[in-house]
């Protein structure tokens, strides 16, 4: 980590950054402090919990320096999630991270709940409660206590070995073609070679290799799912599913809204995806489409190439937002010079994308696979909102208000996805390209609004039915996937690819019930969007307004503030829904 910190920023009260000046100071750790055991970190709590807060300033002190111990332990444990997902292969790097979820977390989670407790026992919580963002804190805090049970701590710390085990089995997944070894991401880029011989050899390939670890991945999840209802019961609830709820922090919200939600996008997204997917096979002289035709362009044109190597790549998305808004080049340009980017996909490297906050520093870190393809430069500009989010809201007072609910931290991510269209004349200088690449944009935000309904559905299910079966649950994921289909995909001899296509979602094993916020979230980035056709500099202004909020606010509140609806009923969907269309159109 050290390596990392020699890179330092601090941030002015403006939106202009000025580089290389010193970090916040520590006022309650020492500036050397390492967490190497347990016993370095103790006399620090210890210090917490003795700490007197009988008199206002005192108490405030007392929050000031438990956010500071917030931020260094999180950021602790996310140097080493992100040194472990960067390689799966180290056994050090392993070691480190499971060093911290059962030695750290187990020892630390009592102390936790002692010092929410403390926090909450203060006669001045009602007073601070008349603001807000201190009211959004405590709201959390109490749900927190009351939730916590000691005998859930062991669990907590074997669901995150479960959890890390998928990244390790996923990483591990590589096929040979043509004489060459290489990862399933890079390999899906042939599903869009123009030659059909092609795109079935390669997806067979993939799916033979999945499937070498459909049992492991079966039995895995097995053990996550009957875990995860102990900790529930555990916690007095019925099942994991309401335990999730509240654990999540729903409180704008219910599992109503998200059957609402559901049935929605059944009935007004669907239907438009069908229509894409006909449009596909009648320009591919088919009836119905095969897997492997669902991503090939069926006028015959090559896969989008938007750039070659990630160096090309962060030059793009930073003269892209700096269209957008200077502000948002200056946040990636910092992180590149941290050298908080690891971008390219290689042997070893665990699956996905993120953007990992770094309270103490106040500069995230993004994670990704690319591999020069189009959707990789969504996933960076996806990304890439994650982290303006976070540069936007690092001078909030307390970490707490830092703690992003994720119908708030994906709007900021999704938005910038359809932004940044404007200017992906950075990475096309083909106007037909530029088009084509909206275009997909477009049709993939449609595509995985079903999807997004149909992981969530199947979470639902799952654990208010804790003690089915593999077949059970087989049989109940084809049923609710084929419930969202459109019937124009073509799946036979490969029914049982398709039975098990929800292994690749790592948020069902890794990050439970955290699935549907993209589908939310991808709502409210559409009225983002509209509203920046109708006035670009408003709906900019709004966006960032929000983002820097934080989580000081209610969730209707926030979008009120991005200018937007939390919505996401029938009426709205069926709105957006058609917006969507007619810019569709206005592409053809």
């Amino acid at each position: 980590m050290a390596n990392f910190l020699s890179f330092l920023f601090l941030f002015l009260a403006s939106d202009s950054i000025t580089m290389e000046i010193q970090k916040p100071e520590r006022r309650f750790f020492t500036a050397d402090f390492e967490l190497n055991t347990w016993e370095d970190l103790q006399p620090y709590v210890q210090r917490l919990l003795d700490f007197d807060i009988q008199e206002k300033d005192k108490y405030l002190q007392f929050l000031a320096y438990k956010s500071e111990f917030d931020a260094v332990i999180e950021e602790n444990a996310a140097w080493r999630y992100i040194k472990m997902t960067i390689d799966t292969t180290n056994p050090e790097l392993s070691k480190s991270y499971s060093f911290f979820v059962n030695e750290i977390q187990p020892k630390l989670a009592p102390f936790e709940d002692q010092l929410n407790k403390k926090i909450m026992s203060s006669n001045f919580v009602e007073e601070l409660s008349q603001s807000e963002d201190y009211r959004i804190y405590f709201r959390a805090i109490a749900k927190s206590i009351a939730m916590f049970r000691e005998e859930n701590v062991p669990l907590e710390a074997e669901l995150s070995d479960l959890a890390q085990e998928y990244g390790t089995i996923s990483g591990a997944q590589t096929i040979e073609y043509k004489g060459e070894k290489m990862t399933l991401q890079k390999a899906a880029l042939f599903l869009r070679d123009q030659d059909e011989a092609v795109r079935k050899e390669v997806f067979e390939l993939i799916a033979a290799r999945r499937a070498e670890d459909q049992q492991k991945l079966d039995d895995l999840f097995d053990k996550l799912v009957e875990k995860r209802h102990q900790v529930a019961v555990n916690a007095g609830y019925a099942n994991f599913r309401d335990y999730k709820f509240d654990s999540l922090g729903r409180f704008d919200y219910t599992k109503e809204d998200c059957f609402n939600f559901h049935a929605s996008i059944k009935k007004h997204i669907v239907p438009i995806v069908r229509e894409i997917n006909k449009k596909q096979a009648d320009l591919l002289g088919k009836e119905r489409l095969k897997p492997w035709d669902t991503e090939v362009d069926p006028k015959g044109r090559e896969a989008l190439k938007p750039f070659e190597g990630s160096k090309k790549l962060i030059e793009g998305t930073i003269q892209a937002f700096n269209e957008l808004d200077p502000y948002f080049a200056d946040c990636i340009t910092t992180m590149e010079k941290m050298r908080h980017l690891d971008l390219e996909s290689k042997n070893g490297k665990a699956p996905g994308g993120y953007n990992y906050p770094l309270y103490e520093i106040g500069v995230p870190f993004i994670f990704m696979n690319s591999v020069g393809a189009q959707k990789d430069l969504v996933t960076m500009v996806h990304e890439g909102g994650h982290a303006i989010h976070s540069f936007l809201s690092r001078n909030l007072e307390l970490t707490g208000f830092k703690s992003l609910p994720s119908e708030v931290a994906e709007l900021a991510s999704m938005s910038m996805e359809l932004l940044s269209m404007k200017h992906w004349d950075k990475f096309y200088d083909n106007e037909e390209d530029l088009k084509r690449a909206k275009t997909e944009q477009l049709e993939s935000v449609l595509k995985v609004l079903p999807w997004i309904a149909t992981i969530d559905e199947f979470q639902h299910w799952i654990y208010t039915h804790p003690e089915h079966t593999q077949a059970q649950r087989k049989a109940k994921w084809n049923e609710i996937n084929t419930s969202y289909g459109t019937g124009m995909v073509d799946w036979s001899t490969y029914e049982e690819v398709r039975a098990y296509s929800w292994h690749r979602q790592l948020h069902l094993f890794e990050v439970p019930f955290y699935y549907i916020e993209y589908g939310i979230a991808q709502l409210g980035a559409l009225s983002v969007w509209k509203n920046s056709i109708i006035d670009r500099q408003k709906a900019i202004h709004d966006y960032k307004e929000a983002l820097k909020l934080g989580y000081s606010k209610t969730l209707p509140e926030i979008y009120r503030t991005a200018g937007i609806r939390f919505d996401f009923s029938d009426e709205y969907v069926q709105e957006l829904a058609q917006f969507i269309q007619n810019e569709l159109k206005s592409l053809a």
